[in-house]
């Protein structure tokens, strides 16, 4: 009998933590693993290089990028900032690199481009940042630089810190906080920027 009820036992428990486990595994490979994850089967890579550095960029001679597409990289010298840039915001975009929320725009639209990366991946290196800081976003169409502003911390619900109606172009990025800390967090990390070159995109509405 008591042989009989730690079996019950144990597969009652087992039962409750499969949901959890697969999350486990993959946060134990991400930190035990000396080999990174592929998860380029994932996704699309649509981002060829352009040595476009001008001043616009005709709406016909982009690629809209799809969700889960990558096209583009951003980058912020010194500050241990270099990653994939994709459109949207899920678990591929982020296991893989950063991601803008697709309710938010892409460079060259006008307007502010949300993007989110993990804290102790992609964007850890956020952490290092500081106003004057340069970031560098080349996709297909053209070449773009922000230059970091500010930094603020605020709550995970705070929709306050951010302005997807604003009517120019700027940057905003943002992680989970504190830094290194395993999971969502309570709080977020963001760094503004504003443009400084690169392409606008026309023909937008013809």
């Amino acid at each position: 009998m008591p042989v009989l009820y730690c079996l019950l036992m144990f597969l009652i428990l087992f039962v409750d933590t499969l949901p959890f486990l697969s999350d486990i595994v993959s946060i134990s490979n991400m930190f035990l693993s000396d080999n990174q994850v592929d998860y380029s089967s994932s996704y699309e890579n649509i981002f060829v290089p352009s040595d476009n550095n001008g001043d616009t960029v005709d709406a016909s001679d982009v690629d809209f990028p799809g969700i889960n597409k990558q096209f583009g990289e951003l980058n912020i010298k010194g500050r241990g900032v270099s990653s994939k840039l994709f459109f949207g915001d899920g678990a591929v975009p982020l296991r893989n690199g950063v991601g803008i929320y697709a309710g938010s725009f892409i460079p060259g639209y006008g307007k502010t481009i949300l993007v989110a990366g993990h804290n102790n991946t992609y964007f850890n290196g956020l952490k290092n940042v500081e106003k004057g800081d340069i970031v560098s976003i080349k996709t297909s169409y053209g070449n773009y630089e922000y230059k970091i502003t500010k930094t603020k911390i605020a709550g995970d619900g705070d929709k306050t810190a951010y302005d997807l109606s604003a009517d120019k172009e700027n940057l905003v990025m943002y992680t989970c906080y504190p830094f290194d800390e395993l999971g969502l967090t309570q709080k977020r990390y963001f760094v503004y920027a504003e443009k400084v070159s690169g392409p606008e995109i026309v023909g937008l509405y013809d």
